[in-house]
């Protein structure tokens, strides 16, 4: 069953990864000069978070099996305390939420809970 551990995490380190190179280029090619500083950390904090939360979720899986719903969502309470108290003032910073601000949040974040979703719902088969 460890295994499983090991595959979400590669799965999380390659899914992130190749995300992160196109979603740099795409911002590269398609709004040049406007690169957005905190793409880099959105990746590793989705990411670090996505790990933690699953870690928790495996270690407890036969212990707190019945609530292993709540720690998910937990979890996810936890990515958006992340993002409202970290890149909230980071992008509110203009005065204005851009979309282009948002998507980058959004899209390493919608990444790490399809894997982690995907990981979980096999770890409860």
């Amino acid at each position: 069953m460890q295994s499983l551990l090991y595959r979400f995490t590669a799965a999380l380190i390659i899914v992130m990864g190749v995300s992160f190179f196109v979603h740099a280029l795409i911002l590269d090619k398609f709004f040049p000069g406007n690169a957005i500083n905190s793409l880099g950390l959105a990746y590793v904090v989705n990411g670090v978070l996505a790990m933690v939360i699953f870690s928790v979720i495996y270690i407890f899986r036969k212990k707190l099996y019945s609530q292993i719903g709540f720690l998910f969502l937990a979890g996810s309470l936890l990515k958006f305390l992340v993002f409202f108290l970290i890149f909230l003032p980071i992008y509110n910073a203009d005065g204005t939420l851009s979309r282009m601000e948002f998507i980058t949040f959004f899209i390493p974040y919608a990444f790490a809970l399809i894997i982690e979703t995907i990981s979980v719902s096999r770890l409860l088969k």
